[in-house]
């Protein structure tokens, strides 16, 4: 059979779609990221961004880049465990370790590099994987990456996990891997439990902290300052997209941990190092959470006006305490259609399908910024309730 043959089955599905003009990907962007972007020489609202606290667009972020590419140029040209490491890498790693109160820190290339990177390093064969099932597909391809046994629980089921745990041999090494916010339903994981748990069978904990950083926990540390277990919680993983502002990922450990992980871990050491510019735009990002630890608090206010006003009106929502509100369409086709007409009304949203989710509930990704306005979202809440009115209309 020619390898090749599955792929036009896929294309002819894309080119159906942009035929019907709901293909609703590779949108491009006019102009910088912020809560109101150009899309087509038009104003749009962004509520599909993680640009939680809004910091991409603030001034002493893209200062602090352009100065770095003055002094330093624009890229490492090479790997961190040879000629790629900066003082400012070094900088940037210290100031996080501090803000996560963690011993050491170390930062990867991008966040979905970041989980290859650490958990193919920390688990092999002969140990144990025990993930949530709605983890990231970071974590997925990590876990493959590492050869080591992966069991999944079902999401959030502490009962579910127990058995899981309670089912590998005591010789084993196991680490528990679970998102601190699921990025796709926006709900929180059960970290008392969980850390409960490990301690019960001898395992470690990991938590991908991509959607927590910035806003969970009163200072914006993440998931285990919101449950006060900040010493509980054995690896933190992170990224530098969302939050942070720029790009890359990181692990947050023991200094023995992340001296280990920067020694074996091949997506690490064979990966050119993060680039200036984008180092020092989140080392100026996290500067301004220190200092303005009133953004979280601003996040979490304009994402329970949206939540709150979408209930009034009648919208089918997931219910969380996070700035990630899906929205409920059920059917492919239909995500699709609501996309392309939320956009008509200048309000840009994320559509998911299977197998993001399961089948027949595919769903709107909507997500928000600290410095959304209230008028913002009020246009935002109407065009979607508009627009759910129209697709019950569509077979």
């Amino acid at each position: 059979m020619d390898l090749f043959k599955k792929i036009k089955s896929t294309v002819d599905q894309i080119d159906a779609a942009k035929e019907q003009g709901i293909y609703p990907y590779f949108h491009a962007l006019e102009t910088g990221q912020d809560t109101e972007v150009h899309m087509y020489n038009r104003r749009v609202i962004m509520i599909g961004s993680n640009n939680y606290l809004g910091l991409t667009s603030h001034p002493e972020v893209k200062e602090a880049a352009i100065a770095a590419i003055e002094k330093y140029g624009s890229g490492c040209s090479g790997s961190r465990f040879l000629n790629g490491t900066l003082d400012i890498h070094l900088a940037l790693e210290e100031e996080l370790a501090d803000f996560l109160r963690k011993e050491a820190v170390m930062t990867f290339s991008t966040g979905f590099q970041s989980n290859l990177g650490i958990i193919s390093a920390i688990a092999g064969r002969n140990d144990y994987i025990v993930s949530d099932k709605e983890n990231h597909a970071s974590i997925y391809d990590a876990c493959r990456l590492s050869y080591a046994k992966l069991l999944r629980f079902e999401h959030n089921d502490m009962e579910d996990l127990e058995k899981k745990l309670a089912s590998i041999e005591s010789d084993k090494g196991i680490l528990i891997v679970t998102d601190g916010v699921f990025s796709m339903t926006g709900d929180i994981c059960n970290l008392p439990e969980i850390v409960r748990l490990a301690k019960k069978y001898g395992a470690r904990v990991m938590v991908d902290d991509a959607h927590g950083l910035g806003v969970l926990g009163a200072g914006g540390r993440g998931t285990a300052e919101y449950f006060d277990l900040e010493d509980e919680v054995d690896i933190y993983m992170g990224t530098f997209s969302k939050s942070l502002a720029s790009l890359g990922g990181y692990m947050a450990a023991s200094r023995d941990v992340v001296e280990y992980v920067k020694h074996v871990s091949r997506p690490f050491i064979f990966s050119a190092s993060i680039t200036p510019a984008s180092v020092e735009a989140a080392r100026a990002a996290l500067r301004i959470i220190r200092r303005e630890p009133e953004r979280v608090k601003a996040l979490h206010d304009i994402s329970s006006y949206m939540r709150e006003g979408l209930k009034k009106l009648g919208v089918d929502i997931i219910e969380s305490q996070t700035p990630i509100i899906p929205i409920y369409t059920y059917e492919d086709e239909k995500t699709f259609i609501a996309c392309k007409l939320l956009l008509e009304r200048g309000v840009y949203v994320n559509p998911v399908i299977s197998p993001a989710t399961p089948p027949g509930q595919s769903l709107l990704r909507t997500s928000y910024t600290a410095t959304h306005t209230r008028e913002q979202m009020d246009h935002a809440m109407r065009s979607i309730k508009e627009v759910l009115e129209i697709l019950k209309n569509y077979a």
